[in-house]
């Protein structure tokens, strides 16, 4: 089977800054990865700029089975790759919205819609949210919200910038559980991340970021 994700080449640079230099990067179907490394290694880079939100220099660059186009990540990619970012924002609206919002943006129904809408919602264990203000909610449950809203988009890719860092006790645990049934029902991600309970979850591979280079450890 081919890999989920092929990259030949990446270089990111800031000034005279070389940020991000990588000689290749697999992303299997089904298998989820660990990117640990220093702070300001390019861990957050790395995945913005392959979730399509942040330019770099890409060179052979395949997803599902397809080519790079006009050295960009492709935009059938972008609809298939789910960027959760480490400081989730959310709409001043309710917790449902703001989980059905991607689902909306891509034109599904408001028929449609709610059914998923619902079973995220239950998946992520925030039907107690409904009726409070997202600004009100706490840091886990930003994020339980934001990987259920990533979660019922069905992407191919999950990329999942530091979930649990600004997470302890209670709320950490439940992102950690989400986070391990995503990889329990063979969800390919890419996490940046410190946390080492998240490095040691079962089947999941590891790559370091340091100088510029990725290597799979």
């Amino acid at each position: 089977m081919s890999p989920l994700l092929k990259l030949d080449h990446l270089r990111k640079s800031f000034g005279e800054r070389c940020l991000l230099d990588l000689d290749g990067l697999k992303i299997e179907v089904g298998h989820a990865y660990a990117v640990t490394g220093d702070n300001g290694a390019g861990k957050t880079t790395l995945l913005r700029i392959l979730a399509g939100i942040e330019p770099g220099e890409i060179a052979g660059f395949e997803f599902r089975g397809l080519p790079l186009t006009h050295g960009r990540v492709p935009e059938h990619a972008r609809h298939d790759i789910v960027y959760v970012h480490q400081h989730p924002y959310l709409f001043h609206t309710s917790v449902a919205h703001n989980i059905g919002y991607g689902l909306a943006a891509r034109g599904i129904d408001a028929a449609a819609r709610g059914p998923l809408v619902e079973e995220a919602i239950a998946w992520a264990g925030v039907d107690h949210l409904r009726g409070v203000a997202p600004a009100k909610l706490s840091g886990g449950e930003k994020q339980r919200v934001a990987l259920a809203r990533a979660r019922v988009l069905k992407p191919h890719l999950f990329l999942l910038d530091e979930p649990t860092a600004n997470l302890d006790g209670e709320a950490r645990g439940q992102a950690i559980a989400l986070i391990r049934q995503l990889v329990g029902d063979n969800g390919s991600l890419l996490i940046a991340c410190h946390d080492r309970e998240l490095i040691e979850l079962p089947g999941m591979r590891r790559f370091h970021l340091a100088g510029g280079k990725l290597v799979e450890t």
